[in-house]
């Protein structure tokens, strides 16, 4: 089983988390897990490389031993702080967050699923039906609101999927205030009269929005300055 850093212990989406975790067997498989192994001998341990005699059949090397070193230290450090306890805490008041967006906005949004949620409140595209507003439109328009626009499109199983991940340390009040903005995002959509509005957003960020099917055929990977400079003087 591996396990993500990202969420449970402090390890943001993208910085790691997803990709870098413990991976944990059973007693049966641990003899043919693949090097490096921690040995100890004695009162002292030995990082065992390929080659080296181990108490079992490894299948040898599949990567790097260390990984995302950061995450690892941030991630014991946020353990550490909190003790069996603290983590039971957060991951229940992760839950019941995510379960408070789900129920406030579910008269408002369409929740994808009934019932309650885990750490994950997932709704889709229902309620923009013929209102001329995507869940893209729809989540660009958050950033003029001051909100990084949640996961979209996934899970792929949910039409136009919005998945929101609200933390444990989120006070109820910032709770409050996001679903209130969502629910006026919302109900403007089904207005029927912002459309253009809503595909025209975000207007107050520094950037507007990309082209991704031209990034994505033509990206630009390397960076080269102009030769426009003006001096300061000037």
């Amino acid at each position: 089983m591996h396990i993500n850093l990202h969420k449970t212990f402090s390890t943001p989406h993208g910085g790691g988390g997803p990709g870098a975790g413990p991976v944990v067997l059973s007693a049966a498989l641990a003899p043919y897990a693949p090097y490096p192994w921690i040995v100890k001998d004695g009162d002292k341990w030995r990082v065992a490389e390929d080659g080296a005699k181990v108490d079992g059949t490894p299948l040898g090397r599949l990567k790097a031993f260390h990984g995302q070193m950061g995450m690892f230290t941030r991630a014991l450090a946020y353990i550490m702080s909190h003790g069996a306890d603290g983590l039971k805490q957060v991951a229940e008041d992760a839950v019941l967050s995510a379960n408070y967006v789900m129920a406030s906005l579910q008269d408002t949004m369409t929740p994808a699923f009934d019932g309650p949620c885990m750490h994950e409140a997932l709704f889709d595209d229902s309620f923009l039906k013929d209102t001329g507003v995507s869940t893209l439109d729809f989540a660009k328009a958050m950033i003029d609101e001051g909100y990084h626009p949640m996961t979209m499109y996934f899970p792929l199983v949910v039409h136009g999927a919005m998945l929101i991940e609200p933390t444990e340390s989120v006070a109820k009040e910032d709770l409050d205030q996001f679903i209130a903005t969502l629910k006026s995002l919302a109900e403007r959509a089904k207005s029927g009269t912002e459309a253009e509005a809503f595909k025209a957003a975000p207007l107050y960020s520094p950037r507007r929005r990309l082209d991704e099917t031209l990034a994505a055929r033509k990206p630009v990977l390397r960076w080269r300055p102009s030769n426009n400079f003006k001096e300061a003087a000037e």
